[in-house]
């Protein structure tokens, strides 16, 4: 534990969902079965939790009762550090075409080594290092 909180070594979960895979459960996508096997063992970023809030808002549903259900379940949303922002930083330069929040994902994924969830399948077959799970 550091004095700013948890290290990355320190994380307690070992799935890291993409607001894209989050998404896809909460709409029951295709996809969305597998995500309902891990979704009380993950976390979500705070960039990834606020896209989830937003789109929810979008599509005239009430973003609070859906977050208390996430919450509920045991998603743990996690905030995103100086560490993680360096790191999405660096991630740019390989995969300049990725969203920031695609790229705070898949930093926090590769710095917490956690396998990524996600349902954007033009992430796979990148070389950047990180365990990723495609749920579409």
């Amino acid at each position: 534990m550091t004095e700013q909180g948890p290290s990355v070594a320190d994380a307690r979960f070992n799935y890291l969902l993409d607001a894209s895979a989050v998404l896809t459960w909460l709409q029951q996508e295709p996809g969305a079965e597998q995500v309902d096997h891990v979704i009380e063992r993950s976390a979500i970023g705070a960039a990834n939790w606020s896209e989830v809030l937003q789109k929810t808002w979008q599509h005239g549903r009430n973003a609070d009762e859906v977050a208390a259900l996430l919450l509920g379940l045991g998603l743990e949303v996690q905030p995103v550090t100086a560490e993680i922002a360096a790191e999405a930083a660096r991630i740019w330069s390989l995969c300049s075409d990725l969203s920031l929040g695609d790229r705070l994902c898949l930093a926090a994924g590769r710095l917490h080594g956690s396998t990524v969830w996600t349902a954007h399948r033009n992430w796979a077959g990148r070389s950047l290092g990180i365990l990723l799970k495609v749920v579409r």
